[in-house]
């Protein structure tokens, strides 16, 4: 992990940081990434939880510790904020950051609802900030390297998009994330908010959806809850492909976090590829003709984010590529150009969210595919 040291010292000739929201998200992503990129400093905490809050000072050394959010927007030394809260503030927030001219990175899903993410594309455009949003995966060098294979031609016409994440959570207790006021949504919003991502990212938006939902537990661990445990969505996309997407928390014996379930497929016209997040370094690849996939390397100019000084062969690789994300937003703020993911992918993958709970909700197809031209009109 980078040094904090070094990073938290001769903070005022660098790019002020506040991060709202000091859960183990911001601690175990946010600070060792931020601590990656020259001339950056941590600059202000904020969370309304006291005990978070100072584990978090204690940490990183910091006095500017706050619970009100408006104490972290009324200072001069913060230029911009990360958002990693429960998802039923991240609109707050991101707007009083914006209309305080901070730029802006805000953990997935963007909002509880399309109308919410949209308010916030659109008063960042407005604004002229930076913005960003936490799709993280996008950064694990097989992805890009996938998404490269595939806009070379590698696949030909894509025929299917096949994303699976399976994770055993058991019955423990989540907190915010199994309450529907604090969160929004369970399973979808959490993890296949990614998997929505990976697919815009690989071959593009949807053009019709139909989606279903499942909660196995009302309780967890003496606490109710009442989000779902289990998401799918069965999708075609503007290219002509279908997609089958399919989430869980509770796939007995998978495991959490990056050693579970993490499955791409993209099958084509000329061949297709795999993406498995186990193997970050690695695809699987098969082109018309064979009759097997055989493993391949993923290239040194792939192993991480183009500029960043991250080594990519330090470290887990399982996790040091969550780093290049910050990098990405610092340097687009030093560089005055879009962040990617922005805002406009994240409000386009909270559409897509809602339709699919419209969908459950209604047991139909639901049409998707003005989301993006919308965004782009707004």
């Amino acid at each position: 992990m980078p040094s904090l040291f070094l990073f938290l010292t001769n903070q005022m000739s660098k790019l002020g940081i506040a991060l709202i929201g000091c859960g183990g998200i911001s601690l175990q992503n946010h600070l060792p990434g931020l601590a990656m990129c020259p001339d950056v400093a941590v600059v202000a905490l904020c969370d309304t939880d006291g005990t978070t809050l100072a584990r978090a000072s204690a940490q990183t050394g910091l006095d500017a510790a706050f619970t009100d959010y408006t104490e972290v927007m009324r200072r001069d030394d913060v230029q911009a904020v990360i958002v990693a809260t429960p998802n039923v503030v991240h609109a707050e927030l991101v707007l009083a950051a914006i209309a305080a001219g901070k730029h802006v990175f805000c953990e997935k899903p963007m909002a509880i609802n399309y109308a919410d993410a949209l308010s916030m594309y659109q008063a960042a455009e407005r604004a002229k900030v930076c913005h960003m949003t936490a799709f993280t995966y996008r950064f694990v060098p097989a992805m890009r390297y996938m998404g490269h294979l595939i806009r070379q031609g590698a696949v030909g016409q894509p025929y299917h998009f096949r994303s699976c994440r399976l994770q055993d959570w058991g019955t423990r207790n989540i907190g915010w994330r199994q309450v529907q006021k604090l969160a929004g949504t369970g399973e979808l919003g959490d993890m296949l908010s990614h998997r929505i991502d990976y697919a815009h990212f690989l071959i593009g938006e949807m053009e019709r959806l139909v989606a279903d939902t499942k909660r196995f537990h009302n309780v967890r661990d003496g606490k109710p809850s009442d989000l779902e445990d289990w998401v799918t969505i069965l999708a075609d996309y503007k290219v002509g492909a279908s997609g089958v997407l399919e989430s869980s928390k509770v796939a007995t014996g998978r495991g959490e976090s990056a050693a579970s379930q993490d499955y791409v497929e993209v099958n084509g016209s000329e061949g297709s590829i795999v993406f498995q997040l186990e193997q970050p370094h690695q695809l699987q690849v098969t082109k018309k003709g064979e009759k097997a996939l055989r493993v391949i390397s993923v290239p040194q100019e792939f192993l991480k984010w183009p500029g960043s000084p991250r080594d990519p062969l330090a470290g887990d690789p399982l996790f040091s590529f969550r780093y290049d994300q910050s990098f990405e937003f610092i340097d687009a703020i030093r560089n005055q150009r879009p962040c990617s993911p922005s805002f406009f992918d994240g409000a386009l993958a909270q559409g897509v969210m809602d339709a699919a709970v419209k969908s459950a909700t209604d047991r139909r197809w639901i049409e998707v595919g003005h989301l993006g031209q919308d965004l782009k009109q707004s």
